[in-house]
């Protein structure tokens, strides 16, 4: 029996080696990416502690890497607007001191339907006038086109031509809003911010900093949080027909918190920004039974060219120090188990079957005991 208790305290001494659970051993990580170093960032394939000097480095590194956001290409057109008519488009036309020309709109007609519907070809008809093409051209063009085709039959022609319905021109708001829906393109301006008002703002998954605008086949990335927070207006850019503006949701803006906490979980990232100290109290801090704080680990990157940050929060000052790291998304926080946590989950493992052997040892005791 002594032999065996004997065997089961040597293994008892190597249970740190190979004990359940996750731990994070950096000599072996060390070892796996050895030689590496030169093929990577400054700081791939190393255990780079969480100090002054590093957040001091990322802070710069963050400054000069700021993307730089492409400018409204159609920011000319909109200081000087005007809106071009388009097929399937509605005019309203009228004729002073002329009513024989003017279609009556009526007690139950919209003017929609009281008024001339531009034909798929751009064209509409109108009495003395005949066909003519309409479309692409502004309202003072098409004014100033009737004038001239209905001069030769009436002395001095005054004309009014709006847009009764605007149907030819449109934008499509889809994602994260509340009302995903289409936009019609009037004779006022309609922006980015305008058409997401129009659809009741953005839901509460909504990431701001990252619609897409998709435009003649080609896409762009627009920042509207900028737009909000820093007053950016580059990234209010003018909508054409055509566009599709999605809002993405932030789903894959997450980091993962594992390890020693009490509550181990994903987070969302809000607005895109979180810091290591609000992901670490999101779930409920460390545990303090089994955690040891001075191992605390930020895994960013793939498994083939990662980085790995270690913060030191064994005294509570240094958690300063997390309030200004900033994680980025798919980052994981790791929380190391204590030693001592880990040799008493080995223990609460071999206990059984220690146990189970001292039985057996006594039930065989007792036999050759009980024999004649």
């Amino acid at each position: 029996m002594w032999r065996v208790v004997l065997v089961a305290g040597v293994l008892c001494m190597s249970a740190c080696a190979w004990g359940p659970g996750m731990h994070m051993d950096e000599d072996a990580f060390r070892e796996r990416y050895a030689g590496k170093a030169d093929a990577g960032a400054d700081d791939a394939y190393e255990i780079v502690p969480i100090d002054a000097r590093l957040l001091s480095k990322q802070l710069e590194a963050r400054r000069k890497a700021l993307p730089a956001r492409m400018a409204d290409p159609l920011a000319n057109v909109a200081t000087d607007y005007s809106y071009r008519v388009a097929p399937y488009d509605v005019l309203s036309v009228t004729v002073y001191d002329h009513p024989e020309l003017t279609i009556p709109a009526g007690e139950f007609r919209s003017p929609e339907a009281a008024g001339h519907m531009v034909a798929a070809d751009g064209t509409i008809f109108f009495p003395h006038v005949g066909v003519v093409r309409v479309a692409g051209l502004t309202l003072p063009e098409i004014r100033e086109l009737l004038t001239q085709r209905l001069a030769p039959v009436i002395e001095r022609p005054q004309l009014d031509v709006r847009v009764a319905g605007f149907r030819g021109q449109k934008v499509q708001v889809t994602g994260e809003v509340a009302t995903p829906s289409t936009i019609p393109i009037t004779d006022v301006p309609l922006r980015v911010q305008d058409a997401i008002s129009q659809v009741r703002g953005f839901t509460a998954e909504a990431d701001l900093r990252n619609l897409v605008l998709t435009r003649g086949g080609r896409t762009y990335t627009l920042d509207l949080q900028a737009l909000q927070e820093e007053g950016d207006i580059s990234q209010n850019w003018l909508l054409q027909d055509g566009d599709i503006l999605h809002v993405p949701d932030r789903s894959r803006n997450k980091v993962f918190v594992l390890g020693e906490v009490r509550r181990p979980s994903s987070r969302v990232m809000v607005k895109g920004r979180m810091t290591l100290a609000e992901a670490i109290g999101d779930t409920e801090g460390f545990d303090p039974v089994t955690s040891n704080p001075s191992k605390v680990y930020v895994i960013r990157g793939n498994f083939d060219r990662p980085s790995i940050y270690k913060l030191d929060a064994g005294s509570p000052d240094a958690l300063l120090l997390a309030t200004q790291f900033q994680l980025q998304p798919r980052d994981v926080v790791f929380v190391s188990a204590h030693d001592l946590t880990r040799w008493n989950r080995i223990i609460s493992q071999i206990e059984p079957t220690v146990r189970l052997l001292w039985e057996a040892v006594q039930i065989g005791d007792k036999t050759i005991i009980l024999e004649p």
